[in-house]
């Protein structure tokens, strides 16, 4: 049999049909957004070899999109794996809106692929920490936040102006501490791909400290209570070097105060246990843990 094209659907190609496997894959494809093949082999197990034939035979069927804004990367590198989004078939599987979303999924550019894999890996990275350490990762269709989806919310900074506020992610994680008690930490990730400037002359212009202003304006007015339901927050960014880290702290010091509710760390963080004390806090500096994983419940030895 002939090696069927990467990025191009074969007109022809035999029926399949579909496995409880194939409809996690697609729904786990939905939550993410875009997945590498590493990355669901990661998350669901089994052959790597009988995946990639599967995710294959999913793409040729019309259920898995190949983004082709991947296209110029995967040629430079041929060990990279292949990201996949979903097709137009696997919306009416998921009963969602017949938007076509094979066509929204090839006509991405690069520079939306990229961050949406940067958010991909974070979260994955994440996923596969809480299944380690027996924590439970609650991700934003769980939470039942009194919002439509995606999650995003206005806010007045001291000068008076209004800033909006899109997290690239909101989850929480929830786990017994050694007294039994259930505790959920909320979190909203950004992922930031170094493209964004760090400080602009104008808040009327796009920068990463006009975001760290809006989540401390979100703090301090308690927006988070009242508009989201959500006790309490920290904010993660991962970026793309630790020079980048730097100049991040750099502007969080200049905030008045909510300095302890942003968490910095380099895209090397993804290669360590994310849940440990591998995070830049903007109090100080110092080091901080997502979870202090000496406070958990003990497992029960009979």
């Amino acid at each position: 049999m002939s090696r069927l094209p990467r990025f191009k659907r074969v007109a022809t190609v035999a029926p399949i049909r579909l496995t409880d496997r194939d409809q996690r894959i697609i729904r786990l494809i939905h939550r993410h957004r875009f997945l590498r093949s590493h990355q669901i082999f990661a998350l669901i197990g089994g052959s790597a070899q009988n995946l990639s034939r599967r995710l294959q035979w999913l793409f040729h069927h019309g259920y898995l999109e190949r983004p082709r804004a991947q296209l110029q990367y995967y040629e430079r590198s041929g060990a990279q794996t292949i990201a996949y989004g979903l097709g137009n078939k696997s919306g009416s599987l998921l009963q969602f809106n017949p938007a076509p979303w094979g066509e929204k999924n090839r006509a991405i550019g690069r520079i939306y692929l990229a961050h949406a894999l940067l958010v991909s890996d974070v979260m994955v990275s994440l996923e596969l920490a809480c299944r380690q350490h027996g924590i439970r990762l609650l991700q934003e269709d769980e939470l039942n936040l009194p919002v439509e989806a995606p999650l995003h919310w206005r806010v007045k900074i001291r000068d008076g102006t209004k800033l909006g506020v899109i997290p690239d992610r909101v989850f929480a994680l929830e786990y017994a501490d050694q007294n039994g008690q259930m505790q959920r930490v909320y979190y909203f990730l950004e992922a930031d791909r170094g493209t964004m400037p760090v400080v602009r002359e104008k808040l009327a212009q796009s920068s990463f400290y006009r975001k760290l202003l809006a989540y401390e304006a979100t703090w301090t007015n308690k927006v988070h209570q009242r508009h989201l339901g959500i006790p309490r927050f920290r904010v993660l960014t991962v970026t793309t070097s630790a020079a980048r880290v730097k100049s991040l702290l750099d502007a969080c010091s200049r905030l008045q105060r909510g300095h302890g509710l942003f968490l910095f760390a380099d895209q090397s963080v993804l290669q360590k246990d994310l849940l440990a004390a591998v995070w830049q806090c903007g109090k100080a500096a110092t080091m901080s843990a997502l979870v202090d994983l000496r406070e958990l419940a003990k497992p029960h030895v009979s």
